[in-house]
């Protein structure tokens, strides 16, 4: 799903990839990199831990304003995408928590650019390397996603009812894991 960050000027693009095999993923990540257009760049997350596409998107978004307001803790704006949708000011937690890993059958991937037709290129480039079409859906919360990003995030029960409404634990679920996100730039 392709979008425009109009405080930002730049476009976006979320999607993901069903039954990847990655055998060593550093490889696969510097292997997608490897052709990056200028101002262009590739992140790859873990899709289990992903909260739907509004996760990663306000992870982007951040990201983008930190580098904007030389606030930035990294220096790529896909590394700060992996913090801020890690909710980790370590690049190593933020890692080990959301990046790709062998295990990892469902992928993520964000794509960042200045116009629209580099960040479809570069979609077009990753889909071949992968070997498989986009698939949205690997984004949404299944059951069993829920407990995974609960424990990861550690969102306790009572959080989970206090922001519910109308019995929408999905959404008070993609709430939080937003916030603890956007909670990243208020920390020292």
């Amino acid at each position: 799903m392709l979008k425009y960050i109009e405080e930002t000027g730049k476009y976006v693009e979320i999607t993901g990839f069903r039954n990847v095999g990655i055998k060593d993923a550093e490889e696969f990540v510097k292997a997608a990199r490897k052709e990056l257009p200028q101002s262009t760049w590739v992140q790859f997350f873990d899709a289990e831990l992903v909260a739907t596409w509004q996760h990663l998107y306000f992870a982007v978004l951040n990201a983008l304003l930190a580098f904007k307001n030389e606030r930035n803790i990294s220096k790529s704006v896909a590394m700060e995408a992996m913090l801020y949708a890690s909710a980790q000011r370590q690049i190593r937690k933020a890692i080990d928590l959301m990046g790709v890993k062998c295990a990892s059958a469902n992928v993520a991937v964000v794509i960042i650019g200045e116009n629209a037709e580099s960040v479809k290129a570069l979609l077009s480039a990753v889909s071949k390397r992968v070997g498989e079409e986009p698939d949205d859906a690997v984004l949404e919360i299944l059951d069993g996603k829920v407990e995974c990003i609960r424990e990861a995030f550690g969102i306790t029960e009572t959080e989970l009812e206090a922001v519910m409404e109308k019995n929408d634990s999905e959404n008070a679920l993609v709430d939080l894991v937003i916030e603890r996100g956007a909670l990243l730039s208020t920390q020292l």
